[in-house]
């Protein structure tokens, strides 16, 4: 629904406005059809940016006009169309959830994003949606929605206290390979942090350069992962999810001084890991099954990489080439191979070893494996040398790991 067609045909959601150019999404949820599990609340720009709408909000009502959660939008930027929040099914009802997803390409990338066909003529999409940080959403709470009439100022009362439900067990998050047979810098006793809702995580002492980040949240709320600056600003976007029980492992960069800070939001019990690159799946013939973001090696020779992803958002993958690159407390430029969105199956060709491959976003259960590999033209580490054998300091086991010299 939107200005020119305010009315879905079933009439359970209508838009409505008033002069003060407050908009109304009104939901009827109970008459909603049984097959819709979702009513996004939208808003776009016609010139300018949403960081140029002043007191953007997005707020839930309940019929007698108690307000039930909000929404303030603070820190927008270039995007010029966002999904600022949704309605969804849960257990038999409705829940309310903050969303903040912007898009850099407008309605046009907004619409394409969630299945819908962009009418031919329109501008193409560009690029992919750009995710922008943003504070913690409110907890998600039932709903039974519906939306004062227009021009009349909903009670000033507070919002209903939210129950809580008991602790979940700690999820649990995938534990390094052991014999890995390259590793892309240095190796180090994995740090492990287990909590609940949002936090700031301190790791010192880690040595400067690229390293895994693994996250694991139960709970069926917003995820936000990022790095802090030492202005403790926040860095580019780890991970933007809504994925409900949301796993997956990103590359970060430990600065200089060794200190990593990450902030995190988060609703329901998590356990985040720094691990090493040498942690990293190694991609081979067999199949690897997982499910979220993730970091994969590539050690042999030109190959096929053959993905088969099944989730409904944004799949990204970017390679990174480490060959000749002899600064291990650096990444070299990345190299993007997927940018696509919904269930795909994709192949995409990789040269030879070594290779980082990362699952920037996959929101969602796929598989990979290599196919067609080659035998590499010389056994080389990352600096152009051969490998070194270190010991596994992790356990002190006494496990044998590859890495520089």
């Amino acid at each position: 629904m939107f200005h020119g067609a305010p009315v879905h045909p079933s009439g359970a959601v209508q838009l409505l406005g008033d002069e003060s150019g407050t908009g109304w999404l009104e939901a009827g949820l109970t008459a909603i059809e049984a097959d819709i599990a979702r009513v996004l609340v939208v808003g776009s720009t016609e010139s300018g940016a949403m960081r140029d709408v002043r007191g953007l909000s997005v707020e839930a009502f309940a019929p007698d006009g108690t307000s039930v959660a909000r929404y303030d939008v603070t820190d927008a930027g270039g995007e010029t169309a966002m999904v600022l929040a949704e309605l969804y099914r849960r257990a038999g009802g409705w829940k309310f959830r903050a969303v903040g997803q912007g898009y850099v390409n407008g309605l046009t990338g907004l619409a394409t994003d969630h299945g819908v066909d962009v009418a031919e003529g329109a501008p193409a999409q560009s690029q992919a949606p750009a995710p922008i940080p943003f504070q913690a959403p409110p907890t998600s709470v039932p709903v039974p929605f519906q939306a004062p009439a227009p021009g009349v100022a909903p009670p000033a009362v507070p919002a209903p206290p939210v129950a809580v439900p008991p602790p979940a067990p700690e999820p649990s998050v995938p534990q390094p390979q052991a014999n890995m047979p390259w590793t892309f810098g240095a190796v180090f006793e994995p740090y492990t942090q287990t909590g609940r809702d949002n936090d700031v995580i301190t790791v010192d002492g880690l040595p400067p350069g690229p390293v895994i980040v693994a996250l694991s949240v139960r709970g069926d709320g917003y995820t936000g992962l990022w790095p802090l600056t030492r202005f403790n600003k926040e860095g580019d976007t780890l991970v933007n999810s809504t994925e409900d029980d949301f796993q997956g492992r990103v590359l970060t960069l430990v600065p200089g001084n060794g200190r990593l800070r990450l902030q995190l939001k988060a609703e329901g019990p998590w356990q985040l890991q720094v691990l090493p690159l040498a942690a990293a799946t190694l991609l081979t013939e067999e199949q690897v099954e997982s499910r979220g973001p993730d970091v994969l090696l590539h050690t042999g020779g030109v190959a096929d990489l053959s993905i088969h992803y099944k989730g409904d958002d944004n799949l990204i993958v970017n390679l990174y080439e480490v060959t000749g690159h002899d600064d291990p407390t650096t990444l070299p430029t990345d190299d993007n191979v997927v940018n696509e969105i919904g269930k795909r199956r994709e192949t995409v060709p990789l040269p030879e070893g070594p290779l980082i491959v990362h699952m920037e976003m996959a929101d969602g259960p796929w598989k990979a494996q290599l196919k067609r590999v080659q035998p590499h033209s010389a056994p080389q580490n990352a600096a152009g040398g051969g490998l070194a054998e270190v010991t596994d300091i992790r356990r002190g086991q006494g496990k044998s790991w590859w890495g520089r010299r």
